[in-house]
């Protein structure tokens, strides 16, 4: 299979750099799929299961929230807000932050800045635990 150019960033710094068959990933308008020869592109990335085939058939899964991504003259970049391989998340933690953000929703009385950042919370830590999974 073709392979194409990928940068995977965040605003921590470079997370990856090589050829790559295919990249799959949730945008705000549904889950996209990059592969060689695509067309410029550009979108706003939304929380979700990420997933990047290697160059070597490997394919490796991760926990993409937010972010660009763009495919200019065949070379595709991904800056993420927030981008965790599966082997790199922290379970536990994951686990913890779901639970806080369940009992801050549960307790009630929020405002709606305040229940829109528990539930945000509570998004963010449902993804990573499904790509532990």
């Amino acid at each position: 299979m073709s392979t194409f150019p990928l940068r995977i960033g965040t605003p921590d710094g470079l997370l990856f750099e090589g050829n790559v068959e295919r990249v799959v990933c949730r945008s705000i308008g549904g889950d996209i799929a990059i592969l060689a020869r695509h067309c410029n592109f550009c979108t706003a990335l939304g929380m979700g299961e990420a997933s990047v085939v290697m160059e070597d058939g490997i394919r490796r899964t991760a926990a993409c929230i937010g972010g660009m991504l763009s495919v200019m003259n065949g070379t595709c970049r991904l800056l993420a807000t927030t981008w965790e391989w599966k082997e790199d998340i922290n379970e536990e933690r994951a686990q913890a932050a779901r639970k806080r953000a369940e009992e801050m929703i549960a307790k009630g009385g929020l405002t709606d800045q305040e229940y829109k950042m528990a539930s945000a919370k509570l998004q963010r830590a449902l993804v990573r635990l499904s790509v532990k999974e």
